[in-house]
C-alpha cells in the first residue's frame, strides 16, 4: 500500500474539465507506488511556482554512451535531502521501436510489466524521437530495466549529438498508397547507424524519417535532417468502375468543391468523354456515360489530395520510388525549415538501389560531422555554407527540383555563359 498522497489543488483541478487527465492516470499507479506519489508533489511544487525541478546527469547502461535521460530532482530541505525523496530520480529509457511500429500484444504486456516492475508504470508510445519513452526509473532500476528489454530482443534508442532513432509509417504492410518499402529501407538505416546512435559523437543530433507516400504521416519533411517520402514519377492510375461508384454517391458539387477546386495546381478539369485529351501525361477516370475527371500529370505536384479523397479511383502511378530531402527541422536557431529536396526521384526497389541510399546518407553524415558547428543542425549547415557547397561535395547536379522559391528578379545577366559550358563540357570530357 502506498503512502498517502500530497495535497494537490492545482493537479486536482486538471482533472475537471471534460477530457481525460494524465493525473486521473498518475493518480491509478500511485495507489501502489510511492514512487508516483512523490513525483505527484512535485509536480504540485511545479505548477504553484511556475519552474520545472528535473536537472540532468549522468546516467547510463554497460557499453552504451546513450539512450537513458538522466533527471534528478532539485528541490531541496533545508538540511539538503531531497524534499520528495522517493522521486527523486526519475530517468527515462528511450528504446527504439520496430519499423513502422508494428507490435504484437504480447510484446506490449510485456513491457508493461517491465516498467511496473522496475519504473514508474509511464510509458509513452512514441516521443517525438521516434523512441518508445519508458518514464521514470531510478539509477539502480535502470540497468535491470534495460536488460529485461535486451532479452526480449529490443536496443536503446538515440540521445545526445547522435544519429537519433528512425521512424517509420505503416507503409507497405497496411497502406494501399505506400511508394516503396519503407521497413526494409528503415531497417537497412538503422543497421549500418548503429553504432552513431549509440556513441554521440556528432555536432549534434541528426534524424532520419521514412513515409511511404506524400501524404508524409511521419512529417518527414517537417522534422528530420534526411527525409525519405514516396512519391512516383509516371501518371496518376485510374479505375474507371471506382470513379462511377465515387461519382454516384458524391454527386458533381462534392466533385467539384472537394476535389478540382482543391487542386493546388490546377491539374484537373470535368470534360465530357469525347473532348479528354489524348496525350501521353493525361489520365482520366469515367463519371458516368457522359462525363469523365481529367488529370494533366505535367501539372500534378503529387500532393494526394485528389487521390485521397477519390482513393481506388485514382491512385499513384507504377512507376514507384522516393524523394530524399534534407535540413528540415521546425525549431531551429534560425527558424523552421521544411527539408530541401537532394534527390527528386530514386527506386529503392534492390537491394542495390538501399545500399546507395545508405551510402548517400553515410557521406551526408560524414560531411556534417566535418562540417557543423557545434549544436547546428543539418538544415542550419546548409543555410549556412550554401546548398552548391554541400551539392558539390555530396558529388550532386543541380535540380530544378531542388529550388526553393521562384526568382524574384526576372533579369538574369548571361556574361560568360557560353564560356563556362565550354569549361564544363571539357571538364566532362577529360574525366
Amino acid at each position: 500500500m502506498a503512502k498517502k498522497l500530497h495535497n494537490t489543488p492545482n493537479l486536482d483541478e486538471l482533472e475537471s474539465g471534460p477530457w481525460p487527465s494524465f493525473v486521473t492516470g498518475l493518480k491509478a499507479l500511485a495507489k501502489d507506488k510511492d514512487y508516483v506519489v512523490d513525483l505527484l508533489g512535485q509536480l504540485e511544487e511545479s505548477y504553484k511556482t511556475r519552474k520545472g525541478y528535473w536537472k540532468g546527469g549522468t546516467v547510463g547502461v554497460f557499453g552504451y554512451g546513450g539512450g537513458v535521460i538522466p533527471r534528478f530532482t532539485e528541490l531541496k530541505n533545508e538540511d539538503g535531502t531531497p524534499k520528495f525523496k522517493d522521486a527523486a530520480e526519475f530517468h527515462t529509457l528511450r528504446v527504439m521501436p520496430p519499423p513502422g511500429m508494428h507490435y504484437d500484444t504480447d510484446t506490449l504486456r510485456k513491457f508493461c510489466d517491465i516498467w511496473e516492475q522496475h519504473g514508474s508504470g509511464l510509458i509513452a508510445l512514441h516521443g517525438q524521437s521516434g523512441d518508445i519513452m519508458f518514464q521514470g526509473a531510478t539509477t539502480d532500476n535502470v540497468q535491470k530495466a534495460f536488460d529485461e528489454f535486451n532479452e526480449m530482443g529490443f536496443d536503446l534508442g538515440g540521445a545526445g549529438p547522435a544519429v537519433r532513432t528512425a521512424m517509420s509509417c505503416v507503409g507497405a504492410a497496411r497502406c494501399e498508397q505506400s511508394c516503396y518499402n519503407e521497413a526494409k529501407v528503415h531497417r537497412a538505416v538503422l543497421n549500418n547507424f548503429l553504432d552513431d546512435i549509440h556513441r554521440p559523437s556528432l555536432p549534434y543530433k541528426f534524424k532520419f524519417k521514412f513515409s511511404g507516400c506524400p501524404n508524409d504521416c511521419m512529417n518527414s519533411i517537417q522534422r528530420s535532417d534526411m527525409s525519405i517520402i514516396g512519391t512516383w514519377r509516371d501518371n496518376i492510375r485510374t479505375d474507371d468502375e471506382l470513379g462511377k461508384k465515387w461519382f454516384a454517391k458524391h454527386g458533381m458539387n462534392e466533385l467539384v468543391n472537394d476535389v478540382v477546386a482543391r487542386c493546388p495546381t490546377k491539374a484537373i478539369q470535368i470534360k465530357d468523354v469525347s473532348a479528354v485529351r489524348k496525350d501521353a501525361h493525361i489520365s482520366a477516370v469515367a463519371l458516368d456515360g457522359k462525363q469523365a475527371l481529367e488529370v494533366d500529370n505535367k501539372d500534378c505536384v503529387r500532393c494526394m489530395h485528389c487521390i485521397n479523397v477519390m482513393t481506388g479511383a485514382l491512385s499513384p502511378g507504377k512507376d514507384k520510388g522516393a524523394t530524399v530531402l534534407v535540413g528540415g527541422k521546425s525549431h531551429l536557431k534560425i527558424g523552421g525549415l521544411m527539408g530541401t529536396v537532394i534527390l527528386p526521384f530514386i527506386k529503392l526497389e534492390s537491394d542495390e538501389d538501399v545500399e546507395w541510399l545508405v551510402d548517400f546518407a553515410q557521406r551526408t553524415i560524414d560531411f556534417f560531422a566535418e562540417n557543423a558547428l557545434e549544436h547546428e543542425r543539418t538544415g542550419e549547415m546548409i543555410e549556412r555554407i550554401g546548398l552548391a557547397t554541400f551539392l558539390e561535395a555530396m558529388e550532386l547536379n543541380v535540380d530544378p527540383a531542388m529550388v526553393n522559391s521562384p526568382r524574384m528578379n526576372p533579369y538574369v545577366r548571361t556574361d560568360g555563359w557560353d564560356d563556362e559550358v565550354a569549361k564544363i563540357n571539357a571538364k566532362k570530357q577529360a574525366a
